[in-house]
This record gives C-alpha cells, sequence and structure tokens, in this order.
C-alpha cells in the first residue's frame, strides 16, 4: 500500500455543510468552510456578505449549512458579526462563536472599514476571508487580492492586472489583534488546528485561508488541492501566524522552496505571461518571502 493510501485526517467525521450545495466543481471555499466549521462546531454563528458562499449556501428557506446563518449587505460583514455577538451576549450568551466569513473582495475591498472598525474595538468576532483572488460570484473581476500579472473580465489579456496583491495580513498586523493566520484548502489539519486556536482566543481574529477557484483560474477542478500546495510550496501564499501583530511564528516552512512556473501553467489566467514579467513575479515573490523569514526571526 502507498504511503498516501495508509495516511489518514484526523479531523472529526461530523459534517456541518451539506451535500447537494451550489458550489461549482474544485471549489476551494467550500473546502474551507467545511474545514472550518469541523474545528467550531455546531455552536456558530455565520454572517455571509454578497459573495460566492452568499449562493453557495442556497435560496431561502434552503440552507446547506448545519448553523445559523445570517446573509447581510457586501460591506457590512464585520460590523453584523459585531451586532450579533453583541445580541447574543445579552441574552446571556458567551459560549457562540460569531463569524464573518467573506471572500477577499467583500474583505480586502468594500468590507475593509467595517473589518477595521471591528480590529480597532477588538471585538470578539472571528473574521475569515477565503480568498480566490477576484470577485468570482458577480463575473471574475479584479479585486485588490487579484494577483499582479492576472487575467480577470476587467483585467483582460491585453491589459492584465499589473499591480501587486494588497499585503492585507500586514494591514491586520497593524491592529495588533489577538491573532491572526494565513491558512490553505490543501492542508486541511493546519486550516483545523488554526480554527481551534481562534475559537479559544478572546478579541478579533482573523483568518485569511487561500481557495482556488477553478471557473475564475480557468484551471481544472481535479488540480484544486495541487494548487493549494503548490502556492505554499513556492511561498506565495506562505502558512504564518501573528499574536497581538508583534509575533510571527511560520507554520510551515518549505524544504525545497519551488519556482512559480509549474503553479502559473496549470492556471488559465497567467498563460498569456511572458518570461519576462515571470521573471519580475518569482523577484515579488522572493523578495517578500525573504522579508517574512526577518520578520519571524526577529520576533
Amino acid at each position: 500500500m502507498s504511503k498516501e493510501k495508509k495516511m489518514k485526517l484526523s479531523l472529526p467525521t461530523e459534517e456541518l455543510v451539506g451535500s447537494g450545495n451550489l458550489a461549482c466543481q474544485g471549489c476551494g471555499a467550500t473546502l474551507a468552510m467545511r474545514y472550518f466549521l469541523k474545528a467550531l462546531g455546531p455552536k456558530t454563528v455565520l454572517c455571509i456578505p454578497a459573495c460566492c458562499w452568499s449562493v453557495i449556501d442556497g435560496p431561502y428557506p434552503y440552507s446547506c449549512l448545519g448553523v445559523p446563518v445570517h446573509h447581510s449587505a457586501f460591506e457590512t460583514a464585520a460590523s453584523t458579526a459585531t451586532g450579533v455577538k453583541a445580541g447574543l451576549q445579552m441574552t446571556g450568551d458567551n459560549e457562540t462563536t460569531v463569524v464573518a466569513w467573506g471572500g477577499d473582495g467583500g474583505t480586502f475591498d468594500i468590507g475593509l472599514q467595517a473589518l477595521s472598525g471591528a480590529a480597532e474595538r477588538n471585538d470578539d468576532i472571528i473574521y475569515v476571508c477565503y480568498d480566490n483572488e477576484a470577485y468570482m460570484n458577480t463575473g471574475i473581476q479584479r479585486s485588490s487580492a487579484t494577483p499582479l500579472g492576472a487575467w480577470t473580465t476587467t483585467t483582460p489579456v491585453k491589459f492584465f492586472k499589473d499591480q501587486p496583491k494588497k499585503d492585507i495580513d500586514a494591514i491586520m498586523a497593524a491592529h495588533r489583534i489577538p491573532y491572526q493566520a494565513t491558512a490553505s484548502i490543501s492542508y486541511p489539519e493546519d486550516v483545523y488546528k488554526k480554527a481551534k486556536k481562534a475559537k479559544d482566543v478572546k478579541g478579533t481574529r482573523f483568518l485569511h485561508i487561500y481557495a482556488p477557484c477553478p471557473t475564475g483560474w480557468k484551471s481544472r477542478p481535479e488540480d484544486t488541492i495541487k494548487l493549494g500546495r503548490m502556492v505554499v510550496q513556492n511561498c506565495i501564499f506562505p502558512l504564518f501566524e501573528v499574536e497581538h501583530g508583534e509575533k510571527y511564528t511560520l507554520t510551515m516552512k518549505p524544504a525545497n522552496k519551488k519556482p512559480i512556473d509549474d503553479y502559473l501553467k496549470l492556471q488559465g489566467r497567467f498563460r498569456h505571461l511572458k518570461p519576462e514579467t515571470i521573471k519580475v513575479m518569482q523577484e515579488a515573490v522572493d523578495h517578500e518571502w525573504t522579508r517574512l523569514l526577518k520578520l519571524c526571526e526577529n520576533r
């Protein structure tokens, strides 16, 4: 028997994400939710703004989720979660975990003001951004999470995105919140561990989860897990934790850092790139990786 077949995940068997939901094949966002709810359990309330998950969950009165869901306006996930938490506390419920669950568009862009306000107040909520690097639900438009070089419907091939991805993790670290972390859906036990850790912390917690989107990335559904591993191994999306904006801890360090080329080749959104652009992208990844290592060493 191969080593892969012998491996068993140590996650709970309980499922709070039902089958037959409205996600696309190979949806990374669905896996993110599945692993996260395994860690938080049924005593959880989700506040979901306009995003892919507001569709995946199903049309009213149906829901594929085994926990209460409050659908909010695009820009109000964090403030809605804050209100839900305050309401629960007024009834004497201090145990239910309240989670704002948004995509990168509703986090990096439209919902940033509400998220910043909640973080500045240190409201007792968990904010999760599942990052598929564009506004996928509304037609694959670029967001500030879209990486340099990527095609979207608003950054077509001749005018691909020429700005780097916004560093949302540095922005949240600047708020000095108690706990934040990055995670990838291809490392489910890491997602689970960080979600459990976030649950036990009081105050604002922020989790940034990498979630490939075959539809928007022009990749094969069966490559979702592969992409989620490659992006960690080539250090485009490192896995780390930050406590109180100061203590950086690398939670996974690749034994051999891979070049970004093979990762880019699996996605049609990068098919137009020329070698000189890929070189610039590689240099940027190397620079950010070196900077992160210094943060982890010095703090």
